[in-house]
């Protein structure tokens, strides 16, 4: 008999997607779709079209008070208390060693108060970790993943599907800034912020339950614009051609950001000390330059995360992940490389289950949205 406390939970939109034929998935300790039919269909159609995501998995803790500012610098590796009310700034958790505990978006809403969007798996350990690092400030921390829905619409015609929906005027809504607005009447923060190299925006619904009502108003309203309902699958391929690191793969706590070449994050600039500051100062001067660089195969077998990449027979690096891409119509990957490696010159190749497969080293992103 199965544990019902062990059972993945539900977003308010799931009864959407069972009527929309979703296959279900536990990803993170979340029922999510993975797919509605084609995963091939739905990547192409958020780059050439829209695609509906819902995100609902994400954590959202929100800090408030005078100190919220203050709070965060310390708990942080950015430099928050510089983001301007309205604007958004990515960033990462570290232990004390240094470690990344996650990558984040950090939303500034006002004066003294911040939203810190989580990844699904890690959400319990950042808000846990917040909360410990925000004693002895003026800020209340609290986990609302639970209130919050998250819906993302992406792709090129997202801004005239959503436009009729909205009390926002988009076009003066920058990249990175996100504001309260409303959407298919339902009070939300609206984000342009996305995880598919596509314009697009982010939709944090609160309460919850209102989800079924913007996801419906969305739909309805991009049926004539080609817009169709996507998943984890076309989620990753998406993410990975536009070149972005996934937690797990290319992030983990075994890294530092030094380690896994974003150092450019952390910020020593800032007065004061912040969580890891001294581990990430060494590893500043002593961490291995690493790049993280884009394969493409030049035949039809899949590169998975895993696999050694070797340069004249001698290994170089390993995949932290890979994929077909629908865009190239090539099998893709990422992998760290040594900083110094000089990747115009050998012969590449990434040990498939012992057998070399030729690979094209080129410069992230595999894609690049035209303006």
């Amino acid at each position: 008999m199965s544990d019902p406390a062990s059972a993945p939970r539900a977003t308010a939109l799931r009864e959407v997607h069972e009527k929309a034929g979703a296959t279900l998935v536990d990803f993170a300790g979340w029922l999510m779709p993975l797919r509605y039919g084609s995963e091939t269909a739905e990547h192409k159609a958020v780059r050439e079209a829209a695609g509906l995501f819902d995100l609902s998995h994400m954590g959202e803790i929100r800090l408030t008070g005078p100190q919220a500012a203050e709070a965060l610098d310390f708990a942080l590796v950015g430099h928050l208390s510089r983001v301007k009310v309205g604007r958004a700034r990515y960033t990462m958790i570290t232990d004390a060693g240094g470690g990344v505990l996650d990558d984040l978006i950090v939303y500034r809403l006002g004066e003294e108060e911040y939203l810190v969007v989580a990844n699904a798996a890690n959400a319990p350990v950042v808000a846990a970790a917040l909360a410990e690092r925000a004693e002895g400030f003026d800020v209340e921390v609290a986990d609302e993943s639970a209130d919050h829905s998250l819906i993302a619409i992406q792709g090129p015609r997202a801004v005239e599907i959503l436009a009729p929906l909205t009390d926002a005027d988009l076009d003066g809504i920058r990249y990175y800034a996100g504001y309260e607005h409303t959407v298919a009447g339902q009070p939300v923060l609206l984000a342009r912020t996305g995880y598919t190299g596509e314009d697009g925006f982010e939709i944090f619904v609160r309460p919850a339950a209102k989800a079924p009502l913007v996801w419906d108003a969305l739909m309805a309203e991009g049926e004539r614009h080609g817009l169709v309902p996507a998943g984890l699958s076309a989620r990753d391929t998406l993410r990975m051609e536009a070149g972005m690191p996934l937690y797990g793969q290319e992030l983990t706590a075994e890294l530092t950001p030094f380690d896994a070449g974003l150092g450019r994050v952390v910020k020593f600039e800032k007065e004061g000390d912040f969580v890891g500051r001294g581990a990430l100062e060494e590893a500043s001067r002593t961490a291995r330059p690493r790049r993280l660089v884009g394969l493409v195969a030049r035949g039809r077998r899949p590169l998975r995360k895993g696999q050694d990449v070797l340069r004249d027979g001698e290994t170089v690096g390993t995949l932290t992940s890979g994929a077909p891409s629908p865009t190239l119509g090539r099998p893709i990957a990422m992998a760290y490389v040594d900083g110094d490696l000089d990747t115009s010159t050998g012969a590449f190749t990434v040990d498939v289950r012992g057998r070399g497969e030729d690979v094209d080293v080129v410069e992230l992103p595999f894609y690049k949205r035209q303006p």
